[in-house]
């Protein structure tokens, strides 16, 4: 019997609580998942502040934290290129073998169903609040950022000074202004 193994891209700026809510909402459909972490070249940026490491470190302790078997999923840093249709080879080439996307963007959709997969939606819980756009915001206006991620997130962003980091991208150089 084959492993059911499915994939779900995300850029995790940073991980926060609904990314592991669809996590385990996908281990209840696949016996195995691909966590790809998204514009893996980007970091230090405003939207995109933390780099691939980073991220895989506050995913793979955020996992640890709610005990998922690490025999269950596989965290792998995937770079942007910016040739749409060859981007589905692309995937493919970086990661084990899969069965189903996951993803509620409608390009990844469109690419990889004409590549013959199965895409599935995943679940979106409290959209509103359950965003990386949300968690930075919080964080550059001082606002309760911590309850909308993993402990592991919290402490991964004390390790790298991450709060600093992001309020230092948002101030603009006098040369920018």
């Amino acid at each position: 019997m084959q492993n059911t193994r499915g994939i779900l891209i995300g850029r995790m700026q940073p991980v926060h609580n609904g990314h592991i809510q669809v996590i385990n909402k996908i281990l209840e459909e696949v016996d195995e998942i691909i966590i790809g972490i998204g514009s893996a070249q980007l970091s230090h940026e405003l939207k995109d502040p933390f780099t691939a490491g980073e991220r895989i470190v506050m995913m793979s302790q955020a996992l640890a934290e709610m005990n998922i078997d690490p025999k269950r999923y596989y965290i792998i840093p995937m770079e942007d290129i910016n040739f749409n249709a060859i981007w589905p080879s692309h995937v493919k080439m970086m990661t084990p073998p899969f069965s189903i996307v996951y993803s509620g963007n409608p390009l990844v959709k469109q690419l990889f169903e004409e590549e013959g997969f199965e895409v599935r939606q995943p679940p979106l819980y409290d959209r509103l609040h359950l965003s990386g756009t949300e968690v930075r915001r919080r964080i550059l206006e001082d606002g309760n950022w911590e309850e909308l991620v993993p402990k592991a997130t919290a402490d991964v962003m004390a390790e790298i000074r991450g709060i600093e980091r992001l309020k230092n991208l948002s101030v603009k150089e006098i040369s920018d202004i």
